[in-house]
């Protein structure tokens, strides 16, 4: 860890000149969800964020909770562009509050750097040379759900998603690649909490899989009374609902489930086991995917201010575009429309001493893009 974040500090010597006025420092407005029930989401992207800038001077970071409320997220946006003066915002988690935000924020000159949403709109034709995806555009992980589901020999699927651009993107993701049957497709309210009528539904179905999304304490809700329920199909999803603060509460209950993520704590690339070990010392837990990628937005943001000033937009952008920098992903790269080419893995949920946790069986898609950048015109 010191000497990730040594190289982090070496990238950033000699830039202060390049900062915009902000007492030498480049000013990062963070909005994200530390609060309710997705509290764990965004308490996780601001943690990995403020492990990869631990030790450097350069980043001067005004954080605040949106509540997971689209118009506390456009009142706070707002506050940090015109009082703040921020030079680039991150932190959204929840697609409809990125797709509340980002084109204001873009259409006022501001960086963005999303740490997890990625809504279609905003990887197509509302795409921005200033935002920028560090996460993976919304149907990414399902998609390769749905190509794993083909070579598994999975030939009934039931969908279940919550109502709102995350869940429809995904699902859309899902029945792009996947060529065996759906036997139903259910959108349930967006922070529901009872599934008695989804699980029965699920029960009465000839469907051989369940496949779902559903983030934060929603998928803890379902899973917990699926694992009460005694229904025999198999259980399948993006990592969203199967990640690290998601199976603590969970438990036992997700022994077996599959599920589709670009990173994985047990990934063997370089960096990676450095910053497991770093956010376990750190703040006493293993990281998510999400703390994966809030260092990692960390990290991207740091490169392009070892090149460019911020207030360069055109050199900033490149410099952006170029992702110099470890990913704990490994390779990384951004397309065209400035969403992420990456290797999506299939994890499995397994207990490793008494933790319940994920651990990588294969790879579902390599060097995996959006199909929505065909769309994208800047």
């Amino acid at each position: 860890m010191k000497s990730l974040v040594a190289a982090a500090c070496m990238a950033l010597a000699g830039t202060a000149a390049l900062a915009d006025g902000h007492g030498g420092k480049l000013k990062v407005g963070m909005i994200t969800t530390l609060s309710g029930g997705g509290a764990g989401l965004g308490i996780d992207v601001r943690d990995g964020f403020l492990l990869a800038a631990k030790g450097s001077d350069m980043l001067d970071i005004v954080i605040e909770d949106d509540q997971q409320k689209p118009d506390i997220a456009v009142q706070l946006a707002d506050k940090m562009i015109q009082s703040e003066k921020v030079d680039v915002l991150t932190g959204i988690i929840w697609s409809n509050l990125a797709m509340a935000v980002v084109p204001s924020a873009t259409a006022q000159g501001k960086f963005y750097l999303s740490p997890n949403a990625g809504p279609s709109a905003l990887a197509g034709q509302g795409c921005s040379p200033l935002y920028f995806n560090v996460a993976w555009q919304n149907d990414a992980f399902y998609e390769a759900g749905g190509l794993w589901a083909n070579d598994n020999d999975i030939e009934k699927v039931f969908l279940m998603a919550p109502n709102y651009p995350a869940g429809i993107d995904g699902m859309t993701g899902f029945k792009r690649t996947f060529e065996g049957e759906i036997v139903n497709e259910v959108y349930t309210k967006l922070g529901q909490t009872d599934y008695a009528a989804e699980i029965a539904q699920i029960r009465a179905s000839d469907a051989d899989t369940v496949y779902f999304f559903l983030p934060g304490g929603m998928g803890i809700s379902f899973m917990k009374q699926w694992a009460g329920s005694g229904v025999d199909k198999n259980v399948m999803g993006p990592a969203f609902s199967f990640d690290q603060g998601i199976l603590g509460a969970i438990g036992e209950a997700a022994l077996g489930v599959k599920n589709t993520a670009h990173w994985a704590k047990d990934l063997d690339v370089p960096g990676n086991a450095e910053f497991v070990q770093a956010f376990q010392d750190e703040y006493g837990r293993l990281p998510s995917l999400y703390a994966a990628q809030g260092y990692d937005t960390a990290l991207l943001l740091m490169s392009a201010m070892g090149k460019a000033d911020v207030n360069d937009q055109d050199a900033f952008q490149a410099a952006l575009k170029e992702a110099d920098f470890q990913s704990v992903r490994g390779d990384f790269a951004f397309a065209d429309n400035h969403h992420p080419i990456q290797d999506i893995y299939m994890r499995e949920v397994v207990k490793e001493g008494d933790v319940v946790t994920n651990k990588i069986i294969g790879v579902a898609a390599s060097d995996h893009s959006d199909v929505y950048g065909a769309e994208c015109k800047m």
